[in-house]
């Protein structure tokens, strides 16, 4: 799947590459060495966890360099009065008569329990560029939509979520 990520996105995650290769790889050559020299690997426990931490770590960056290569690269910027990423949104859902904030982000920052949607979600893809005051359907699929009124945008949100769960 490629993943839409922002150039902020971008930066964490090479910045993250960069100190797996240099750092974490390096201590983990080291653990596998000094394990390794307690002696008998078949019955070293060690030697075969640190063995497993350092292939976690391989794995992880691996990981990470494919998902820059295959990323798109979308833009964070938005009009002054419309929805945009990382802007915190008050929602009025009319069938549910309740109002909830939630702040919209790209699909590795999405975690809807803490309130964070992303823009790739029905939610996140029908609010995207609208406006205050603006009534939303949102589809959910064939059988199912729901309507969403925007209430607010805070665009004082910050980019500074940690980037998890890739």
């Amino acid at each position: 799947m490629q993943e839409q990520l922002t150039k902020s996105d971008v930066a964490k995650i090479e910045a993250e590459i960069e100190h797996r290769k240099l750092v974490v790889r390096k201590e983990a050559i080291e653990a596998v060495k000094e394990a390794r020299a307690h002696g008998d690997l078949s019955e070293n426990f060690e030697y075969y966890a640190a063995k497993r931490d350092k292939n976690k770590n391989e794995s992880r960056i691996r990981y990470l360099e494919r998902m820059l290569r295959t990323a798109r690269i979308v833009s964070d910027e938005s009009g002054a009065d419309e929805v945009g990423l990382n802007n915190l949104v008050e929602l009025y859902f009319e069938e549910d008569d309740e109002t909830e904030q939630v702040k919209l982000v790209t699909s590795i920052r999405g975690n809807s329990l803490d309130g964070r949607i992303s823009i790739e979600s029905p939610l996140g893809k029908a609010i995207l560029g609208r406006k205050v005051g603006e009534r939303v359907h949102v589809q959910v699929n064939e059988g199912y939509g729901y309507e969403v009124v925007i209430k607010a945008i805070d665009k004082s949100g910050d980019d500074a979520d940690d980037i998890r769960g890739f």
